[in-house]
């Protein structure tokens, strides 16, 4: 993804999707819960990549429910 900053909490997403031999990155190894992605707006959708910390909070608080 071309950008670096999560479309949820505007920090850095710390993307390395497109680097290396393989653009291996952090989130190739989580599950991304659908419901997460209704937190990111419309505009950023298939754009932006959520970071860690955000998927974090949103799998903490669907645990919790």
């Amino acid at each position: 993804m071309a950008n670096k900053f999560c479309p949820i909490c505007g920090e850095e997403n710390k993307c390395e999707a497109g680097a290396g031999e393989h653009g291996s990155c952090w989130c190739n190894k989580e599950t991304f819960p659908k419901g997460v992605f209704e937190l990111v707006p419309e505009e950023s959708r298939n754009k932006h990549c959520i970071c860690k910390s955000c998927l974090s909070k949103y799998k903490e608080q669907i645990e919790n429910i």
